[in-house]
């Protein structure tokens, strides 16, 4: 099997944030590298050695990086997008820098191969009973009964492909009804809201922390030939923005297919979003932190209906 290495470079104080980030993912399998360990090591038994090599010597000035791998199909890049938001999300959090540039480097894959890695494993894939996710370079091709959502997967979390997003769209195709709005809350690729649409939503709003998700959103409605005017995108933090958030209105389905972490923030925001009977739906929740939401959901006056969950990952539909 072949495999994505990613890395990422951060610092000491950022360590446990950034392992926390890649847990809440259902990444668990990290090198840690911390360069100021190495230094103290080297410093402190310098005196037991004769002779220190002088690559070893430089690699006190090294970064400290967090190393994993995922997969070289379409589950890998689909989580290493999540991983990328994942860091926006902290970089945006981390006001004091204290927590190093958060780059992400791939080696084995480059960025400009991922459109072809995307073409030997992403086809047409049915979700539900009425929905078709399809690549944007097979959809000349595809004949079906069902709703087809196009997309270019590009950098942007979203795809179907993942089990987070397959739960949300699975709940959409549920409760959307003609003539609904709906409010994307990390909207990654916009595959949610333009599937609301596409099955029959009147409008949406994305919202997302990272510019490259809402830019890619914009593109994948155009894709699947809806209109700029049935759909707005806001680049922001919900939970720190507060004029952001009084200006996303009420609408009759809320989505957050984000991570556990950010859903309990938003918790106390959700049902501001939401008109009388809405329905909320969240994913991206690994098995180990449910309780922990659905807590905070209910903290919130959100009533649970339905949770949806494999052995890694669940989503909650609540009202």
């Amino acid at each position: 099997m072949d495999w994505i290495k990613t890395i990422i470079t951060t610092t000491r104080k950022g360590i446990d944030s950034v392992s926390g980030c890649l847990l809440q993912l259902g990444i668990n399998g990290i090198e840690i590298c911390d360069k100021d360990d190495f230094k103290e090591f080297l410093e402190d038994n310098h005196k037991y050695w004769d002779y220190v090599d002088e690559d070893l010597e430089k690699l006190k000035d090294a970064d400290t990086t967090i190393t994993f791998y995922l997969t070289c199909g379409s589950d890998g890049i689909e989580l290493l997008n999540a991983v990328r938001s994942s860091m926006v999300a902290l970089k945006n959090l981390d006001a004091d820098n204290e927590y190093g540039s958060l780059d992400i480097k791939t080696e084995n894959v480059r960025d400009e191969d991922w459109s072809e890695i995307w073409k030997q494993y992403f086809h047409p894939t049915p979700i539900g009973e009425k929905i078709l996710i399809c690549p944007e370079w097979e959809a000349s091709e595809v004949t079906t009964d069902r709703t087809v959502f196009t997309v270019n997967p590009g950098m942007s979390f979203g795809t179907g492909s993942h089990p987070s997003t397959r739960f949300c769209l699975e709940e959409i195709e549920k409760y959307v009804k003609d003539g609904d709005t709906i409010l994307d809350l990390g909207c990654g690729s916009g595959i949610l809201s333009i599937t609301g649409i596409l099955l029959g939503a009147s409008s949406a709003i994305a919202v997302d922390i990272d510019s490259n998700a809402t830019d890619a959103a914009r593109s994948n409605l155009k894709l699947n030939k809806l209109s700029d005017d049935i759909y707005e995108t806001y680049t922001g933090d919900i939970i720190s923005d507060r004029q952001l958030r009084d200006s996303l209105g009420t609408h009759n389905i809320v989505l957050a297919n984000i991570v556990a972490d950010v859903i309990i923030a938003i918790a106390p925001f959700i049902r501001k979003f939401m008109k009388e009977n809405a329905t909320f739906i969240c994913s991206g929740i690994i098995l180990e932190r449910l309780e922990e939401v659905k807590q905070a959901l209910a903290e919130n006056g959100l009533n649970i209906i339905n949770v949806k969950q494999d052995d890694d990952w669940a989503a909650i539909t609540a009202v």
